[in-house]
């Protein structure tokens, strides 16, 4: 009832706090523009909203880093603490990310706030990581957790996480140019699977495994800075709800609500599975684990239980690989036809209605960072390695455009404003940076290849070239 009572008073808060000002400002960017909002409509409800963003967010990774946040960190109470560190620093940023959606909402998200905040140079360089470096990467993480779980069905080899993550991203590739696309019921199940699998691990783990010494720690020095990294890693996406703003039904309340609502959610589910791991195999048991779900059941129902959940964490993978392979083959075609240089991108096909050669280009990309992380045998954390210092960049970046915004459109129309402003911000910018850093410090030969591939995208920002 406490909680219930709580939640109600800060729901009422985020209606109060949507205050109407009595100018707006003039549209800010051409009615040419191929992201214009005026191409979208209303659509989704509060609940469609919370239900995307909870599905975003918890996907595959969550079967993968909390063995890595264990080895990190070293203690139990560290382990469930970062969990809950990591749910308040994405409630922060999704304040921010309240005011931004509802005040500019556009589907272009954080491309359309670093335009207008800091100009087309940037906005084309955050474009050019996104297809390099962010998706891409995303990508090849995604293959190498579905490459970790089938080994656990069938293994390849001592190579078997790379064969499967490269067939993976190759057949999936194939199958969307082809114009393939899964049906409405095939994607449900696939999601259906992975919070099948969730509350599996959770319920088995807390009330039928027997008990761990989980309070025994590894005895390593705490390295909260890569332990965060790998947090804020499983609870990256929900910002991806800055990019449905303007279809979201009442935005003035339900894009604050919709953002809260999921953060709060996620948090709790993040928090109830990792405690479940660290009832049944405790801190050593998560940090030397390869498959950490898989060895949970493993040790509640033996051998079929490990299959079941790896076959379960594969389908819900594959659903996550396919969804990212769509999504970022068609931001790549549309820098194609922004930027000069990427103009080859710029060709549908139209009778299989698929941007052809974006989809290889984006392919060979993702082929080339499951290589990377096989040299490096390390496919996984490499590619934390390769994405992190791009992604948090851009994400201070992000977060400081909400500031030069409000500077520079005061009069601005903003259903929802960041509560304690700017500190929420200042705060946010601060552990953006901080994880930047950190990403940088602990990471390996991924980080270093990542800001490589991001400095090789600079020339396409020159003016002769936009």
């Amino acid at each position: 009832m406490v909680h219930d009572y709580a939640w109600r008073r800060w729901d009422k808060a985020l209606t109060l706090n949507a205050k109407p000002v009595t100018r707006v400002e003039e549209p800010l960017l051409p009615e040419r523009s191929p992201l214009s909002p005026e191409i979208c409509q209303p659509r989704l409800s509060l609940s469609d909203a919370i239900a995307l963003i909870v599905g975003l967010v918890i996907g595959a990774g969550i079967f993968e880093t909390p063995s890595l946040v264990a080895a990190n960190l070293g203690s139990a109470r560290d382990i469930l603490g970062a969990w809950i560190v990591g749910g308040t620093i994405s409630l922060l940023g999704a304040l921010c990310y309240a005011e931004l959606a509802t005040a500019y909402p556009h589907v272009g998200g954080s491309y359309h706030y670093l335009q207008l905040a800091f100009g087309q140079r940037l906005a084309t360089l955050f474009a050019w990581a996104r297809m390099t470096v962010i998706q891409t990467g995303s990508i090849a993480l995604l293959a190498f957790v579905l490459g970790d779980y089938a080994s656990q069905i069938v293994s390849l080899g001592s190579y078997s996480p790379a064969i499967y993550a490269a067939i993976a991203v190759t057949v999936l590739t194939l199958l969307n140019m082809l114009g393939l696309r899964q049906s409405k019921r095939a994607q449900t199940w696939v999601t259906s699977a992975l919070v099948l699998g969730l509350l599996l691990v959770i319920v088995l783990g807390l009330a039928f495994t027997p008990a761990t010494s989980a309070a025994t720690p590894i005895g390593s020095r705490p390295t909260w800075g890569m332990a965060l990294v790998f947090v804020m890693l499983s609870y990256g996406g929900w910002h991806e709800a800055a990019y449905l703003s303007a279809e979201i039904e009442q935005p003035r309340r339900n894009v604050a609500r919709s953002l809260l609502w999921g953060v709060a959610t996620i948090t709790t589910v993040y928090v109830l599975i990792n405690w479940a791991y660290l009832h049944s195999l405790g801190v050593s048991g998560m940090a030397n684990s390869q498959a950490i779900a898989a060895d949970l059941l493993r040790r509640t129902l033996g051998e079929p239980g490990a299959l079941l959940v790896s076959l379960l964490v594969v389908l819900a993978t594959l659903g996550s690989i396919n969804a990212s392979i769509l999504t970022g083959a068609r931001t790549s075609y549309a820098v194609g036809q922004d930027v000069s240089p990427l103009s080859f991108l710029d060709r549908w096909q139209p009778g299989t209605s698929t941007p052809t050669a974006a989809y290889l280009l984006q392919g060979a990309i993702a082929l080339a960072l499951v290589g990377l992380g096989t040299l490096t045998r390390q496919g996984f954390e490499t590619m934390v390695d390769y994405t992190a210092p791009i992604f948090w960049g851009f994400f201070l970046l992000s977060t400081a455009s909400l500031m030069v915004l409000r500077s520079r459109h005061p009069r601005r129309l903003r259903p929802f404003q960041v509560p304690l402003y700017p500190a929420i911000p200042l705060v946010f910018c601060t552990v953006c940076l901080y994880l930047f850093c950190s990403s940088l410090i602990y990471s390996g030969v991924g980080a270093l290849v990542g800001v490589l591939v991001l400095v090789l995208g600079i020339p396409l920002t020159w003016p002769s070239r936009l």
